[in-house]
C-alpha cells in the first residue's frame, strides 16, 4: 500500500471521529470516548469478517497498512499527551489535591509498583499454563505499562458523571501523576529486559531526575507564564501563551531527560488554579477553558478512534485470546490491592469518602498510554502477546 499523505490521514481520522461521534450521540448515548472505541471496534470486526469471507478485497491489509503509517507511540507520547494532560490538569482543584497529597502520592508510587509486580508474576503463571513463552521480565514490563491509569480515559469519564468534587479531584489527581511514575518504571524494566545492567543507584537517580526535574520544570514554566499573564488582558494572546507553555515545556523535558507528563501536569495545575483566579479576566478564563476543552475533545476523539481500529493489527490465536480474557480480572484485582494496600498501611482510608476504594478500583481505566508503551517494545516473539493483552484490558 502506498503512503497516504499526513493531511489525508488526519482528514480521514477526523471525519470518522465526527461520524462515529454523531452515531454515538444520536443513538448509543455512551460516554464519547467509549462510544468511539466500541464503534471503531465493531467496524474493525466487520472488516475482519468481510476480509475472511471475500479475501480478494484486501480490506484488512489496507487498514493495517494505514495504521502502520501512524506511529501511535510517537504521536501520543511525544505530542498528543502533552495537550491532553494540560487540558485535564486545568480543571483539577489544587486545594482538594493538596488536602489528599499523601493518599495520591502513595497510590501513584507504591500503588503502581504493587500493581506492576502482582500483574507481572500472575500473567507469567498464566502464559505458562496456556503454553506460551513470555519471559518473566517481559511479563513485568506488561505489568508496568498496564499499572498506571490513563488520565485521558479517566478524566473523559469523570466529565460525564455526577461525582462529588472532592472525590473527582482525588481520582483525577492520582491518574494525572501515576502515569509519569508508570512510564519511569516501564523504562527501567524495558532496559533490564533488553539486557542493560541497571543498579539500584541508577533506578533511584532516574526516578528523581524524571519526577523532581519534571515538577521543577513545570513550576518554572507555569510561573513565568502566570507572571506574564498578570501584566496583560488580551484573551487571544493569553491562549497563545498557554499553548506555548505546553509545547515548550514538553520539548525541553525530552531534551534534558526529565518527565514531560509531570512537567505539563504541574504547569496545568498552576495555570488552572492561581493563573485562572489571579491572572485572567472573566473573558480570558472563558476563552482559555473553551480552547483547551476543544483541543481535549478533538485529540481524545482521534486517539480512541485509533485504539478501536488497532485491533486489526493483532495476530490472534486461541492461546493469546485466553491470555487477553484472563488479564482483565487480573488487572482489576491488582488495581484493588494497589489502591487498598497503601491507603490501609498509611491509615488514609478515612480521608476518602465511603465507597471510594471500589470507585477508584473500577475507575482505574487504561487507555492510549498503555497501548503506546506496548507498541514501543522491540520486535520480540512475546510482543504480540503483550500487545494483545494490553488491548484486551483497554
Amino acid at each position: 500500500m502506498s503512503d497516504i499523505p499526513i493531511f489525508n490521514m488526519a482528514a480521514i481520522a477526523l471525519a470518522l471521529a465526527a461520524l462515529f461521534g454523531y452515531v454515538n450521540h444520536r443513538w448509543m448515548r455512551l460516554p464519547h470516548t467509549i462510544g468511539l472505541v466500541i464503534i471503531a471496534l465493531l467496524v474493525s470486526i466487520a472488516v475482519l469478517a468481510l476480509d475472511a469471507l471475500v479475501p480478494r478485497l484486501g480490506f484488512q491489509a489496507a487498514v493495517r497498512g494505514a495504521l502502520q503509517q501512524i506511529d501511535l507511540h510517537e504521536a501520543l507520547m511525544k505530542g498528543m499527551l502533552s495537550f491532553l494532560l494540560f487540558a485535564g490538569a486545568l480543571h483539577v482543584d489544587l486545594d482538594d489535591l493538596m488536602s489528599q497529597k499523601w493518599a495520591i502520592a502513595s497510590m501513584a508510587t507504591a500503588g503502581v509498583l504493587i500493581s506492576t509486580f502482582l500483574v507481572g508474576f500472575t500473567v507469567y503463571g498464566v502464559v505458562g499454563l496456556v503454553g506460551l513463552e513470555v519471559p518473566l521480565v517481559y511479563c513485568l514490563v506488561f505489568g508496568a505499562l498496564i499499572a498506571p491509569t490513563d488520565p485521558v480515559a479517566v478524566l473523559g469519564i469523570l466529565k460525564t458523571l455526577k461525582v462529588p468534587d472532592s472525590l473527582k479531584a482525588k481520582i483525577a489527581g492520582e491518574s494525572l501523576f501515576n502515569d509519569g511514575v508508570g512510564i519511569v518504571v516501564f523504562t527501567i524494566l524495558a532496559a533490564i529486559a533488553a539486557g542493560h545492567a541497571v543498579t539500584a543507584v541508577d533506578v533511584a537517580g532516574l526516578f528523581l531526575r524524571e519526577a523532581v526535574g519534571g515538577a521543577l520544570l513545570g513550576l518554572a514554566g507555569g510561573y513565568l507564564c502566570y507572571r506574564a499573564m498578570r501584566t496583560i488582558d488580551e484573551h487571544n494572546l493569553e491562549v497563545l501563551i498557554t499553548l506555548a507553555l505546553v509545547m515548550l515545556s514538553y520539548s525541553i523535558a525530552f531534551t534534558i531527560h526529565v518527565s514531560g507528563p509531570i512537567a505539563v501536569v504541574v504547569a496545568g495545575l498552576l495555570i488552572g488554579n492561581h493563573g485562572s483566579r489571579l491572572a485572567m479576566s472573566e473573558i480570558t478564563r472563558d476563552h482559555v477553558e473553551k480552547f483547551w476543552s476543544l483541543i481535549d475533545e478533538v485529540l481524545n476523539s482521534v486517539l480512541f478512534l485509533i485504539i478501536g481500529f488497532e485491533v486489526i493489527a493483532l495476530d490472534l490465536t486461541a492461546e493469546i485470546a485466553l491470555v487477553m480474557a484472563i488479564s482483565v480480572p487480573v488487572v482489576i484485582a491488582a488495581r484493588f490491592v494497589s489502591v487498598a494496600t497503601p491507603l490501609s498501611l498509611l491509615g488514609l482510608r478515612d480521608s476518602f469518602t465511603k465507597g471510594a476504594i471500589p470507585v477508584l478500583t473500577w475507575g482505574g481505566l487504561r487507555g492510549g498510554i498503555s497501548v503506546a508503551l506496548a507498541l514501543s517494545l522491540p520486535d520480540i516473539p512475546a510482543k504480540n502477546t503483550i500487545l494483545a493483552a494490553t488491548y484486551g484490558v483497554v
